[in-house]
């Protein structure tokens, strides 16, 4: 899967997420957010003058997912329903830039831990939104099966 990296990728990758590393790829995950041209408005109408609360909320809901932490309080599916305009290439694109914003920050086997949760995620999102019978896009099922055998051979070799 090897996105392609950006200025970011010159940074020493780390080897294991810890809150701190969490945090950084959080922030910078989310100022590429707001930069882009097609998520950035969604984001905004929804967060504007809230950054401040969504942002460690975020890092709380990652670290949890990720190192186990079991902080975050919050229902994922509920957030996300009453965004509206949402279409299937917003999923595909917000899981395009977390996914190369991961890959910039995290050596392999540290970067699938964040990988295959966002994957599976995003298609649970799609389904509640747009239907049981709605098909995951190609590309985003593509990513999602190349990332669970690596995630199965990273767990086994522990």
């Amino acid at each position: 899967m090897n996105l392609t990296l950006d200025a970011a990728s010159a940074a020493p990758r780390h080897a294991e997420p810890t809150d701190a590393n969490i945090r950084e790829l959080v922030y910078a995950f989310y100022d590429r957010v707001r930069a882009d041209a097609l998520l950035g408005p969604v984001f905004e109408q929804k967060l504007a003058g809230r950054w401040d609360e969504h942002l460690p909320k975020m890092c709380t809901f990652w670290a949890s997912l990720v190192l186990g932490a079991k902080q975050y309080r919050g229902n994922v599916q509920q957030a996300h329903q009453p965004l509206p305009g949402i279409e299937p290439r917003h999923f595909s694109h917000w899981l395009y830039l977390f996914l190369d914003t991961v890959e910039t920050r995290y050596e392999p086997a540290a970067a699938i831990r964040f990988m295959e949760p966002a994957l599976r995620i995003a298609q649970s999102l799609q389904l509640s939104r747009f239907g049981w019978d709605y098909k995951i896009p190609a590309e985003q099922q593509a990513l999602l099966e190349r990332v669970a055998p690596r995630q199965r051979v990273i767990r086994t070799s522990y």
